[in-house]
Formats: structure tokens, C-alpha cells, sequence
């Protein structure tokens, strides 16, 4: 622990920031409370700790003279789409092209050049539990958690390269987490045996923690030593990556790609071959996974280009009349919405670390955030009352040579877990129905026909309604199947029994019958 007898330097330099008050119950705590808060206190820097108090009190002030509803000046008019020579898409796209895509990525995969990095810093306050997002089981007949289910692609995905090229291949799995679920992820990892993952494969590794301010500037005490810190943003992983040494060790394995992705997709395509052949093929430094929008107005941000610059649009900051504009073909002109699904370079990652991250902006975020009050109590305000200062990951396309994107079928690839049931959206229930939906309708194309507990057929559904519970209950390993293949060995013209949980052993005994 750090010595305590420079106290007066310590509070000299609180003073200066303006931060006195983060003493205020210094005479109350133990000696290793005391010391415990000197060290996170030298390790902010009090000069640092102030600085980054001013700017989000200014931000938020900033925040409050803009008018409601308002944009920022000048953007409609030096807003572009995506165009299209730097845009795919697998609906709109030839099977022979996305047959050649998808070929080039197994091959990339096939060489050891490919690596997955997981964004798993957060929270999940608004699911309402008290451990990592990636741990959460959605109520899969296998009770597979998120985690598992992720584990499982990259073991499939491997393996379907190396079959195709002849090889043994390792895919890295870079994972970053914070204070909050680095020891939750590292032990759960543990326990599991890293699901049957070569532990040296799977790479920890912690983003840093900025202090919760509040609107006139102070930083809040979580507890009478404590204070209240936040990750700082999927943007961090650029100061997190140049921080753990990360780069070294993807340019020691030879990587030379990385998919980057969030941890609550349950429907993620890990180190999706097509999406890497494509962006490989393109010459891509930089690539985003897009869905197409619903309707003009959802809440979703817009990958378009502003004067030139490609960037992530809050669909806030666009005005009404653009956000409805149609092509010819009916669609929206601004339609590509972004799911934080990203494709890069290492050399692009290299120079964003080296040289750019510092210029990456903060954003404003108002929470409700837990303090001590003037007597030392604990409380859990009723309405936001802090500032936590975020970078967002996708804040980096702006220094891209060479930036494409990727729209795929929105329920094929995205079905977010963010709020706990019963809210209307991005639940669990909502989840587990996207994931058992696909593979209903994989196994439905594999030719299988379903029957009840009775032995009756199951009349078949050839469209199911986002909201509509599939007909039958399947759920497909992805050990058996990463996205739809192989399965007609299985399935085809079989009569299976709902609800059918087709993993590996199951799948035999079905070859075989």
C-alpha cells in the first residue's frame, strides 16, 4: 500500500481540482480505507481527476442550452449514405458473391489471422442482475448462458476452416471487462473449463474506470472511501488495448483481423466468415455490421458520412424530412443501422492507439448514480443525478482510409438482451424466441418435420412475425451448426419430437437412424 505521509500533498492537490470534499470523511476510516482511497486517488492524479470533472460539468452544461429536439447545425446538408461501392449486403448480394466472401474469411480464419474481441465492460444495470451480461441464461432448453453459446461459434467456426483448408487453426478470443466483471468473468471462465477453449486463447483483459461526476463538477463518493467509478465507455477499448499490451500479442500470434463485437447479441456470427471475406476483399481497414432500419424513426444510430467523414448518427441528430427520405427502390436512404458489429485491421487498431485515441470525444451520459450525503448515509437517488463520461467504439470510423459496410438480415444476426422482462423489447424473452426462431427455420430448410408429444405433425409456419413464438421448440448447437449448415445429414425428411435440442449426440444418433 502507498505511504500516508504525504496527507497534505494529497489535499493540497484536491484543493487545486477543486475536489476537497473527496476527504471530507478521511478522519472516520481506517487505516486501510484511507490508504485504499490515497491509492486510487494518486492513481487518477489530482490534476488529471479535475480536468475531467470541469469537462463534464461542461458538457453537461452544454447539453442543457441546446434546444430540445434540435440538430446540430449544418449536418443535413453534409450528410451522405453509405455508397454504394463501399457497401454490402446479404440480401441484395449474388450467392456466388457471398459464397466467395465467405470462403475468403475461412481461409483468413484457416491462417491464424483472424481474432474475436468481445466489449464486456458494462454493467447490465437494466436487466437487473448482479453479474456479467455474457453469464445470463435467457431459458434455453440447454441453458446455454450467453458466454457458452459464444464459446461454442468459435470452436465451430475454427473447425469449418480447417476442414475446408486441411488445417489446425486457433482463433483468439480477446474478452475486455472492467473492474466490475473482469474477477465474475475470469472465474465463471474457470469454472467452465473455458469451454473446452485452449485457455491461452482466451485473453482477459480490463478497460480503465473514470470517476462519476456530478452536474457542477464534483466527483461523488460511492462510500465514505470510495469513490464512484464507471468503465469508460466501448471507447475505451482503444486506451485499454496500448494499456494490457493487447496489440503485441495479436501481432505475436500473427493476427492480422479482428472482429469486435458486444456482448449482448444473442445472435452474434463470431468471426462471421462472410463479413471478414468481405471487408478482406475490399481492402477494408475498418467495416461495420449494419441492419436495415425498420421505419424512419427508430431509435438507432445511422452509419452515413458527414462531410466526407464516415461516422455513427444518433437517430436524434437527424432531421425528420432526412430521416425519411426514400430511394427509388422504396427503402430508406439512411437505413443503415448500426448493431456495434465492427471489423479491423491490426494496423488500423495499431495507429488509432498510437495516434489518434486521445482525439476520440467523450460522451455525455446522465445516470442515476448511488453517493454518500453531508452525514455519511448511503443513498440511492429516485432521478439521474451524476455524469459518467463515455467513448463509443465506433467513434474511430472517422480515421478509417478505407471504411465499408455490411448490412445483414436483421433476424438472422441481431437480437440485443438489455432490459429484463417484461419489458416490450431486448429481453430475455425476446431473445431466447430470435435464437429458437433461426433455428426452427434452419431446421424446417434441413427438411425436418416436427411432431407433438402425441405423435401428431405440427403444421409448419413458412413466416414468423418478430413477435410470434415458433410452432415447434429447436434449439442447434452451434457445435453441430454455426449458421444453418450441415443439417440435412440430420434432419432431412426425419419426424422429430418437440421440443428438440439438437447437440452433438443427438445429431449422431439422428445420422444414424
Amino acid at each position: 500500500m502507498a505511504p500516508l505521509d504525504d496527507e497534505p500533498e494529497l489535499r493540497a492537490g484536491l484543493a487545486r481540482a477543486g475536489q476537497s470534499h473527496l476527504l471530507r470523511f478521511w478522519p472516520q476510516l481506517e487505516p486501510a480505507e484511507r490508504a485504499a482511497l490515497a491509492e486510487s486517488l494518486r492513481a487518477l492524479g489530482a490534476e488529471e481527476l479535475g480536468a475531467h470533472c470541469r469537462r463534464a460539468a461542461q458538457a453537461y452544461a452544454r447539453e442543457q442550452e441546446q434546444e430540445p429536439g434540435g440538430h446540430p447545425e449544418g449536418l443535413a446538408g453534409g450528410l451522405q449514405p453509405v455508397q454504394p461501392e463501399f457497401f454490402g449486403s446479404v440480401a441484395r448480394s449474388e450467392p456466388a458473391t457471398l459464397e466467395r466472401w465467405e470462403e475468403e474469411g475461412l481461409r483468413q480464419i484457416s491462417q491464424g489471422k483472424v481474432a474475436v474481441l468481445l466489449l464486456a465492460g458494462g454493467q447490465g444495470t437494466r436487466l437487473g442482475v448482479p453479474y456479467p451480461k455474457g453469464m445470463y441464461d435467457v431459458g434455453l432448453p440447454s441453458r446455454k448462458t450467453l458466454y457458452q453459446l459464444q464459446a461454442e461459434r468459435i470452436r465451430r467456426v475454427a473447425q469449418l476452416a480447417g476442414e475446408k483448408f486441411g488445417t489446425s487453426c486457433k482463433l483468439p478470443w480477446y474478452i475486455m471487462t472492467s473492474e466490475f466483471t473482469l474477477g465474475p468473468t475470469e472465474a465463471f471462465f474457470r469454472d467452465h473449463d473455458y469451454f473446452h477453449l485452449a485457455k491461452s486463447d482466451v485473453v482477459l483483459f480490463e478497460q480503465r474506470m473514470l470517476p462519476a461526476v456530478t452536474f457542477d463538477g464534483k466527483a461523488i463518493l460511492d462510500g465514505k472511501g470510495k469513490l464512484a467509478m464507471a468503465p469508460d465507455g466501448n471507447g475505451g477499448l482503444y486506451r485499454a488495448l496500448a494499456d494490457n499490451k493487447i496489440l503485441e500479442d495479436m501481432e505475436r500470434r500473427g493476427i492480422r483481423y479482428i472482429h469486435v463485437y458486444c456482448v449482448d447479441n444473442i445472435l452474434v456470427k463470431m468471426a462471421d466468415p462472410v463479413f471478414v471475406g468481405f471487408c478482406v476483399s475490399k481492402g477494408a481497414d475498418c467495416g461495420a455490421k449494419v441492419v436495415e432500419k425498420a421505419y424512419p424513426t427508430e431509435p438507432v444510430g445511422v452509419v452515413c458520412s458527414v462531410d466526407g467523414v464516415y461516422q455513427v448518427v444518433e437517430y436524434s441528430e437527424i432531421p425528420s424530412e432526412v430521416a425519411e427520405m426514400r430511394n427509388p427502390d422504396g427503402r430508406l436512404t439512411y437505413s443503415a443501422g448500426n448493431i456495434c458489429n465492427h471489423f479491423f485491421t491490426l494496423d488500423f487498431l495499431q495507429t488509432v492507439a498510437e495516434k489518434f485515441e486521445p482525439q476520440l470525444k467523450s460522451h455525455l451520459a446522465i445516470k442515476k448514480v448511488p453517493f454518500v450525503d453531508e452525514v455519511g448515509n448511503r443513498v440511492n437517488p429516485l432521478k439521474p443525478n451524476g455524469i459518467k463520461l463515455e467513448k463509443f467504439v465506433f467513434d474511430v470510423f472517422q480515421f478509417s482510409k478505407n471504411f465499408v459496410a455490411f448490412e445483414v438480415l436483421r433476424e438472422e444476426e441481431f437480437s440485443p438482451l438489455k432490459n429484463a422482462d417484461p419489458a416490450s423489447k431486448d429481453t430475455p424473452t425476446t431473445a431466447r424466441r430470435s435464437l429458437l426462431s433461426q433455428h426452427y427455420r434452419w431446421a424446417q430448410k434441413a427438411g425436418a418435420r416436427f411432431m407433438d408429444s402425441q405423435g401428431h405433425p405440427i403444421p409448419e409456419i413458412q413466416s414468423l412475425s418478430g413477435d410470434e413464438e415458433p410452432p415447434a421448440v429447436c434449439e442447434i448447437s452451434p457445435l453441430v451448426s454455426y449458421f444453418g449448415e450441415d443439417l440435412e445429414q440430420y434432419l432431412n425428411a426425419k419426424e422429430v419430437q418437440s421440443p428438440l435440442l439438437l447437440d452433438e449426440s443427438q445429431a449422431e444418433a439422428l445420422r444414424q437412424a
